[in-house]
């Protein structure tokens, strides 16, 4: 379990260092693809009039800006950190970040969409923070939980099978 936590902890940092922080190129290139992908996505459900650029209008006078930090990234390495840390082959463990990556970024889109639709019923900054800060969080912690949990299954299974 030490074992375990130090990795994770190493494997954490490194991802953030190289894949998320503004430290090269191709950090910065990862992160506005990864926030072009969840405009891409968020364009095909919202209104045409609705999103501008990495806007989104709630109403004339309420905006909601997909950054960096919205883009789904910081749980999607908090994942592959978890997976890489734990004992698997590297197929398995290659297997699941793609895995994770395509499930955490269509979350992060549902997530979002719920963030727009909840701001825009309530009209209001409290809506924003209950829908984002609580809803929106949760279903990314449980989902990268979900799927922690189901890799850990299925590498068991492979290690028995071996």
């Amino acid at each position: 379990m030490k074992r375990f936590v130090a990795l994770y902890f190493l494997f954490l940092v490194l991802l953030f260092v190289f894949f998320y922080a503004p430290t090269s190129a191709l950090s910065t290139l990862l992160n506005e693809g990864q926030t072009k992908l969840t405009l891409f996505f968020l364009g095909l459900f919202l209104d045409p009039d609705q999103l501008h650029g990495i806007d989104i209008w709630i109403n004339p006078h309420y905006k909601i800006i997909i950054t960096q930090a919205c883009n789904g990234m910081i749980p999607i390495l908090f994942l592959f950190a978890s997976i890489l840390a734990y004992p698997s082959s590297m197929l398995h463990k290659l297997l699941w970040m793609c895995i994770g990556y395509i499930v955490f970024s269509i979350v992060n889109v549902v997530r979002l969409l719920f963030v727009a639709y909840a701001t825009h019923i309530g009209k209001g900054q409290e809506e924003f923070r209950w829908s984002h800060d609580f809803v929106g969080n949760a279903l990314l912690l449980l989902t990268g939980l979900g799927l922690f949990i189901a890799f850990i299954q299925t590498a068991r299974k492979k290690i028995t099978v071996a």
